[in-house]
């Protein structure tokens, strides 16, 4: 059951930049779609047509006593390219490759599409691993036709669906490091061992692992956090090495039986969110920004996405159907921000199925009586609360000129010099100000403001523009700043 729940996070990752909005074949962006855990074949990265051959991770093992005889057990997971051909029927009865099939309502291109892999090796004993142990992995190619008829049953074309074999190897290694607890260092190797495929960078895909991870599941034994391991194993975690990944605990929380050695840095224990409506493919971005892209999308537009893959015809017909209810449960979610031991384990991934990888961005309590409580503490109203800039009281109205100098955000630099409208002055636990405010020429400054979507900055990022609505127009206007 849990493998079966690491396994469904896993996918995020598995499925990460398969679609990338606006999931038109057009876009520039879907231009180069394979994005993490790719494995190019030798060779292809010193030509410049492909990544890297090689994922490792090394990790600890707390063997528990040995009261049994501790297993691992392997799953390597990717997908294999699958280049789909669309065929048409010409007035000579043969078939030819066009970009893009139409039969009545129904469209079809020549797209790139991907099968999903999953290779399980073992069981071993951790004692069968004192010597390096490698394994083949051989995935083969293949072929499939599928035929396209129209109205009367006629065929007028073809799907041609083409897979290139893939080869590679697993190397996995176990040995007893000693100290003050007898842990067992292992390390773990996938690498692509395809021969003659470094030619150009459409071959080196086509035989590339992509999305490449693995789930480590133990029995018997346990893996450490190699995030937050204990204080007498930290020297020893320390000397592990990642290449092109990182080894995150995969199970439930209190579970270390499972281990995900991801292309993507994630936390331990890893949960998908109910708040997503599904799985958007995109999962560097946030669900509802892509989900509300998607709806702006025109009737052609959508038609095109359609075209280029189930999966993205499923993503528009999803938010298509989506109610304001169901939109507005993807609007974030209220963790407690004071407990600290705690904060890995709040943050949540976004996505449902094969689910997306965003990090949840606010947080909030559980408690009966929260940290902060505006009805309790009356003197705080980011509403009408103010903060002195330059000797100008700013405060919700206020214009000023935007000039990025923290660098908290590295998008704030596409902001300076830009005029914004500022909705509330904040005040945090650490006794800080932060000046909320919204774009004046953002066309969606309406929209962000309706969400409490706003952009933060230091009263020192802020220049008060003279003659601009401020405080001095406040009803709540004072001699003393109040931040």
């Amino acid at each position: 059951m849990n493998v079966e729940h690491a396994r469904a996070v896993a996918d995020a990752v598995l499925y990460e930049g398969y679609l990338l909005y606006p999931y038109r074949a057009s876009s520039s962006k879907n231009q180069s779609r394979w994005q993490f855990g790719v494995l190019g074949p030798p060779g292809a990265l010193e030509a410049g047509c492909g990544e890297d051959p090689v994922l490792a991770s090394e990790f600890l093992i707390d063997p528990l006593g040995r009261a049994a005889e501790p297993t691992i057990t392997v799953h390597l997971r990717f997908l294999q390219l699958q280049k789909r051909s669309a065929l048409q029927v010409t007035a000579a009865g043969e078939f030819e490759e066009v970009p893009e099939l139409v039969v009545g309502a129904s469209r079809w291109l020549s797209w790139d599409e991907a099968v999903e892999q999953e290779v399980i090796l073992g069981p071993w004993s951790l004692d069968e691993l004192a010597a390096a142990r490698v394994e083949p992995v051989d995935v083969p190619g293949g072929q499939d036709v599928e035929s396209i008829r129209n109205e009367a049953g006629v065929e007028v074309g073809r799907l041609v669906r083409s897979r290139r074999p893939l080869q590679g190897q697993v190397r996995i290694r176990a040995e007893v490091v000693g100290g003050a607890r007898d842990l067992i260092e292992a390390s773990v190797r996938v690498e692509n061992v395809a021969t003659g495929a470094a030619g150009d960078r459409e071959t080196a895909i086509s035989a590339s692992f992509i999305g490449a991870h693995l789930l480590l599941a133990l029995e018997g034994a346990e893996f450490l956090s190699m995030t937050d391991p204990p204080d007498e194993a930290a020297r020893a975690v320390a000397a592990c090495a990642q290449h092109r990944c990182w080894p995150v605990l995969a199970g439930p929380e209190g579970d270390r039986s499972l281990l995900l050695v991801s292309p993507i840095i994630l936390y331990d224990h890893p949960e998908l969110a109910p708040q997503s409506a599904g799985a958007l493919y995109d999962s560097t971005e946030i669900d509802e920004i892509l989900t509300l892209r998607i709806m702006t999308l025109t009737d052609e537009e959508k038609a095109a996405a359609r075209a280029t893959d189930a999966r993205a015809a499923e993503i528009i017909d999803r938010c298509d159907a989506l109610s304001p209810q169901e939109l507005q449960q993807m609007h974030g979610v209220l963790r407690d921000p004071h407990a600290l031991e705690q904060a890995l384990a709040d943050v949540e991934l976004v996505g449902v199925d094969t689910g997306d990888v965003d990090l949840a961005n606010s947080f909030g309590f559980d408690d009966e009586v929260p940290w902060w409580d505006p009805a309790v503490d009356g003197s705080v109203s980011p509403e009408t609360d103010e903060v002195l800039i330059n000797g100008v009281r700013v405060c919700a109205g206020s214009i000023v000129r935007v000039h990025p100098s923290r660098r908290a955000d590295a998008q704030d630099l596409f902001f300076t010099g830009q005029v914004a409208r500022v909705t509330a002055v904040h005040s945090d636990v650490d006794g800080e100000t932060h000046v909320a405010v919204v774009l004046v020429d953002d066309p969606a400054a309406d929209l962000h403001d309706w969400y409490g979507r706003y952009l933060y900055f230091a009263p020192d990022e802020l220049e008060p523009i003279s003659g601009s609505a401020s405080s001095s127009a406040h009803p709540d206007n004072r001699e003393e700043s109040r931040p």
